[in-house]
Order: C-alpha cells, then structure tokens, then sequence
C-alpha cells in the first residue's frame, strides 16, 4: 500500500508544467501553481535537481495563498543537456543560467509581492543575480546555499586540481562515476536526508520519466562551481545588498560548506541565519518531519515579517 501524500507524486491538477523559451531559444521546463493573492514564489532547484522534488513544500506554500513557479535550470531536468553524454551535469559557464533567471524574472507575470528561493546551486545563482541587480525581488531565500564547496582539500587547491582535470582530457567527462560527492563514506541517501520515503521520492519520479535523471557533474562544472563561490564569497557587492535575505544552514552538510554560507551571511546586512545541526543534512526541505517543519516555520515567519 503506498502511504505518500499523493501531493509528492503527483502534479497538482490545478498546476501546469509547460516550457519557458530563453531568449536565445533554449526551452526550459517550468511549473505554475496559481494561488489566491498572497504573492508569489520562484523556487530553484539545486544541481541535478527537478521541482518536482519539492511538491510537498510547494504545497505548502499554496495552501497559505502563495502562487509558486519554478524552473528547471539549462542543462537538467527537462530543460535539456548541455553535454552529449545526458547523465553528466555540464556547464561551460554559470553566466547563460543567471541570465536565463534574469530574463525570465522580467517576462514573468505574477502578483506581488515576488519572493525568489533558492536551494544548493539555487542558492548561489540566485545570490549571483542579487548581486548584479538583474532580479528585484521583496525578500530572498537562501536554503543550503552553494556558497561553498565541501572538499578534503582547501578551495583554492582544489580548484586548481579541477582546472588541471580540465586541461588533460575531455572537460565535459564526469567527475567521478557515482554518489554525490567522490570518496564520501556516507551513501547518497545520507548525504542529502535522513528521511528514507522522502528519498525514494525522487527516484519514484526518475522511473516515471527517465530522461529528467542526471548524474555527476563534469570536471569544468566543478572547475566553475570553485571559481565561481570562492569569488562570490569576496564580492564587495554582499556589503551593499540591503534586500531582506533569510538563509537555512545545516552546519554538518557534506555537500556544500556551511562554513562558506555563514562568512558570507556575516557579510549581508539585512539577513536572517536559520541553523540546522547534526539533525540535518542538504535537502533541508525534504528532511524528516522535525527538521522540515523548522525550516517551513522559519521561512513562514520571515515571509509573514516581509508583509507586515
């Protein structure tokens, strides 16, 4: 008998999934859930991710009046690949994702107030777009944000390793064959939740439509991913950003560094810093029940501060 909420399983028959055209052509696959005049959210997802991950907090957020619109970012999901082998997840660049946010933040028809969240690689794309005034959202937030990568090496050595992978072979290959972090002694499932039904979600949603499934990234991807946080980790912009900004921490994420996320939350003005310990891993949203409904209260709070 299955016991999941049929929201986790399945499209709310009163949501859409359609394709957004970038400016350039790209189709990206997004998901509209109209709500009832509260305002609206834009959620992003982290690397390799798909919205549909995320259905049960969207719910959430609806049943207090929240439209909600989400994305799946250029070269995952159903937004195609930007590699020719379809389980790497490839970039060239961050830059055409961030403006792939920015161009559609501006064709995109929604009630106010207009709040953007982003979780993992969400978060640091999001970030990016704050910091270069290319979105202008009332309040911003962050969950488990990329500000940083977890690695047995220091950032900048093991961003110098990435570049130097690049350089002797294929920079589009994988990075490593399986799991979500090499040479992890924790499982995936124990990387991302300790939430066991949470979990099989996903791969529920990979057997019903393969083609969404991506696997590691590639080496530039990873190459990028260091530049690219430990640059925004020393913007002087984070100084100047006056937007109201809640961000999620789980200080033992294996995934990313947690560490990073709270010396750049040092830098903001105007931030709320939600922390999460052992209890916690990545997926923050899709964790057990005790740690999920913190983090939903924490956010339902701050939204509720931002209308007040």
């Amino acid at each position: 008998m299955n016991t999941h909420p049929p929201i986790r399983r399945a499209i709310p028959d009163d949501a859409t999934v359609s394709y957004w055209r970038a400016p350039d052509g790209w189709p990206l696959r997004r998901f509209d859930w109209p709500g009832s005049g509260r305002g609206a959210i834009l959620f992003q997802t982290g690397r390799g991710d798909v919205f549909e991950k995320y259905l049960e907090s969207f719910d959430h957020w609806h049943r207090a009046g929240w439209s909600v619109t989400a994305l799946d970012w250029r070269g995952q999901g159903g937004s195609g690949r930007l590699s020719p082998n379809p389980h790497v997840g490839h970039v060239e660049d961050f830059a055409p994702l961030v403006d792939d946010l920015a161009a559609f933040w501006r064709s995109w028809d929604a009630p106010g107030p207009r709040i953007v969240m982003g979780h993992s690689m969400g978060g640091h794309l999001v970030l990016g777009a704050l910091l270069d005034g290319v979105i202008d959202p009332a309040a911003a937030v962050l969950i488990a944000p990329m500000l940083g990568l977890r690695s047995p090496f220091p950032a900048h050595v093991a961003a110098w390793v990435a570049r130097a992978m690049c350089r002797i072979g294929n920079p589009a290959r994988a990075a490593w064959k399986a799991n979500e972090r090499p040479g992890s002694r924790f499982d995936r499932q124990q990387l991302l939740t300790a939430d066991a039904d949470r979990y099989a979600d996903e791969q529920w949603w990979y057997q019903q439509v393969p083609e969404l499934q991506l696997g590691p990234p590639s080496w530039r991807w990873l190459a990028r991913a260091f530049a690219s946080t430990l640059a925004q980790q020393n913007d002087p912009r984070l100084k100047t950003l006056t937007l109201p900004i809640l961000m999620l921490v789980a200080e033992q994420d294996r995934l990313v560094d947690p560490r990073a996320a709270l010396r750049v939350a040092d830098r903001l003005p105007n931030v709320t810093v939600q922390r999460f310990g052992a209890e916690s891993a990545h997926e923050i949203l899709r964790e057990a029940d005790p740690v999920r409904n913190r983090a939903l209260a924490a956010i339902d709070a701050f939204l509720d501060g931002q209308r007040g």
